[in-house]
């Protein structure tokens, strides 16, 4: 029911939240980015790359980092530039009730003045929630300029599984995506439920509030919810671009995938002073839960 800052070999300040029944996360200031979340057995449920660079100036292959002003390729460099600056801890962040069983942290990121020549300025803020079974992340932009401010911003969830080839993603059927493997064209999701067998990379639209990745070996159920971010983006490199990717080890995909949550379609628009705001959270269920069964919630009443 705490948090507290430390720094590691490199200098790298971080912040450990805990809460009492015994899960943790760890946050760098670099990045503003999650870097660990452990639930109350200490298994780990995000995937750091084995060959993840935890410096400046890299962006962290690994925990949850944040995409914005620009989700994707376009005039910025890929993914935008919040994922690879060092944030503040916010003092002016508006106060929570008295915590019972949370942990809570608030980073902001302010626009430099390098980023005025091509940008309105801004402030981009995260609030960071650490409560029993579920992580909490509340991203919040204001635009601060006289400028309208445009941008696009996406939360890429590094989610550790046990076996990719075993894992089912459900709540994306029938849904378009733009393939990013296919010069971004788009389709229609035919599948029942999203299996994987090879390289994939899209971006799904209007998605549901809720999405669920069910683990069949670890017979856990993780549950994506979202609120203000309509799209959804799936990416496992897969073999043969794993080894092309540096700061990733050649066998890491068979234990990873990235659910994203985003706003990618269609670019938030801010006029002066107004303020976005969004929100994910992850929260895990362990059941027997397989496809075509009744809600991983419910399922877990009933064992």
């Amino acid at each position: 029911m705490t948090w507290s800052v430390v720094n590691d070999g490199d200098g790298m300040p971080r912040v450990i939240l805990t809460e009492p029944n015994g899960s943790s996360a760890e946050v760098l200031l670099y990045g503003g980015q999650v870097v660990s979340w452990k639930n109350d057995r200490r298994e780990e449920l995000l995937f750091m790359s084995s060959k993840a660079v935890l410096k400046p100036p890299k962006a962290i292959r690994g925990g949850i980092p944040i995409f914005f002003p620009q989700f994707g390729l376009g005039s910025l460099e890929q993914h935008g530039f919040a994922r690879n600056r060092l944030w503040a801890m916010d003092s002016c962040a508006s106060p929570l009730p008295p915590p019972k069983n949370h942990s809570t942290i608030d980073l902001v990121l302010k626009s430099q003045e390098e980023d005025m020549k091509t940008l309105p300025s801004f402030e981009l803020r995260l609030r960071i929630i650490l409560s029993p079974g579920k992580l909490t992340l509340i991203p919040r932009v204001r635009n601060t300029d006289s400028k309208q401010f445009t941008f696009t911003l996406g939360l890429r969830n590094y989610l550790s599984v046990s076996d990719i080839s075993e894992v089912r993603v459900e709540g994306l059927e029938t849904l378009d995506y733009f393939d990013n493997l296919m010069q971004r064209e788009r389709f229609t999701e035919q599948a029942d439920a999203i299996t994987f067998d090879g390289e994939v990379d899209r971006v799904y639209l209007s998605t549901p509030g809720k999405i669920a990745i069910i683990d069949h070996e670890k017979k856990r159920t993780l549950v994506l919810r979202k609120e203000g971010l309509p799209d959804a983006a799936l990416w496992n490199p897969w073999d043969k671009k794993s080894k092309a990717l540096p700061d990733f080890g050649d066998e890491d995909y068979q234990f990873m995938l990235c659910l994203d949550s985003a706003a990618v379609e269609n670019p938030i628009n801010l006029k002066p002073s107004e303020e976005w705001m969004g929100r994910q959270e992850l929260s895990t269920v362990l059941s027997s839960y397989f496809s075509g069964q009744l809600d991983p919630c419910k399922v877990l009443a009933g064992h």
